[in-house]
């Protein structure tokens, strides 16, 4: 029934293109047989609209992947620099919120380690919508921000890390087989803000994956068991982004290029000060409006990720040919 009502929907949004740009043509061609520049600008900027439409779909029609429908879960881990990096760990955890919400998805806070003075040690949340992790595996990796510390009494400017992992919530279509003799599993005592957020039992819950050394936690449920279920949940999910991370490394090897997979790759810089700039190492797409981005707008950067694989492919082929 997803896959009906997906293709419905695409077949749905074509159509409506095609209308548009059938009716906003001849109304293009009345207005110019007329003499009548109102009708002509009207339907002229109407498919202007079209067009943006239609490159949109055309990078959509790219999520092709296996797991590139589904939903995300994604951890953001503050790097090393106490209070500062803990900031702006909850900076980019705020962006993705915000980019979600003004997507219509829902989000679910599963995990979360408070900083002892601001923002976070870690977070994991999930994402639910369409394609989310399509749109949001592009942020894995290492995210740099560059500003002058609010937290530093000299004013003096710093630079801070913080890394971002998105895994698929897998669904009934992709198997991924977790052994019960290689998982560890722990519980511990919720924290949360106070009252009936707080449980009395040792409701929360960790699972480690002996062999790859995964470690995932949930503490958002009410039991345990729920607990557990949505931490081997989201288990599963790292070991198939490690599976398919490994894939990419493994494929891009064969082909002789240079694989920006891994944690310790800075794939996009923030800088606040001395002037503003968010710029993507690997696109080169860049945004003058660093606080627009850190509110949620990346769709740029999202988009020409895409489209930067779509070019990386082209040059492939031809280099084949």
């Amino acid at each position: 029934m997803r896959e009906r009502t997906r293709l419905e929907q695409m077949i749905k949004a074509v159509r409506e293109i095609e209308g548009g740009a059938r009716d906003n043509a001849e109304l293009v061609e009345m207005g110019e047989a007329e003499g009548d520049e109102g009708i002509v600008t009207e339907a002229a900027a109407a498919l202007n609209e079209i067009k943006q439409r239609v490159e949109k779909l055309q990078l959509e029609s790219l999520l092709s992947g296996e797991a590139d429908n589904c939903s995300a879960f994604l951890d953001v881990h503050a790097g090393s620099g106490g209070t500062e990096a803990q900031d702006w760990g909850e900076m980019l955890l705020r962006m993705y919120v915000r980019w979600a919400e003004k997507k219509g998805f829902k989000i679910s806070v599963l995990d979360r380690s408070d900083g002892e003075e601001a923002g976070i040690k870690s977070a994991t949340i999930k994402i639910e919508g369409e394609k989310a992790y399509g749109w949001l595996k592009s942020e894995n990796g290492v995210h740099r921000l560059v500003r002058i510390s609010p937290y530093d009494s000299n004013a003096r400017r710093h630079t801070s890390f913080a890394s971002v992992s998105v895994s698929p919530v897998i669904d009934d279509t992709i198997e991924i087989e977790v052994l019960d003799k290689d998982i560890k599993l722990d519980t511990y005592r919720s924290s949360g803000a106070g009252g009936q957020h707080v449980n009395t039992t040792d409701s929360a819950v960790r699972l480690t994956h002996v062999p790859s050394g995964v470690i995932v936690a949930c503490q958002n449920e009410r039991s345990q068991h729920q607990n557990r279920a949505t931490a081997m949940a989201m288990l599963k999910a790292r070991l198939y982004e490690m599976e398919v991370q490994k894939r990419e490394a493994e494929k891009a090897a064969a082909h002789g290029e240079k694989t920006d997979i891994g944690w310790g790759h800075q794939i996009r810089s923030y800088v606040l000060q001395p002037y503003q700039m968010v710029k993507d190492a690997r696109t080169s797409f860049e945004n003058t409006d660093a606080f627009r981005v850190l509110d949620g707008d990346i769709d740029g950067f999202l988009e020409a990720y895409l489209a930067h694989g779509v070019e990386k492919a082209e040059e492939k082929r031809l280099g084949n040919g």
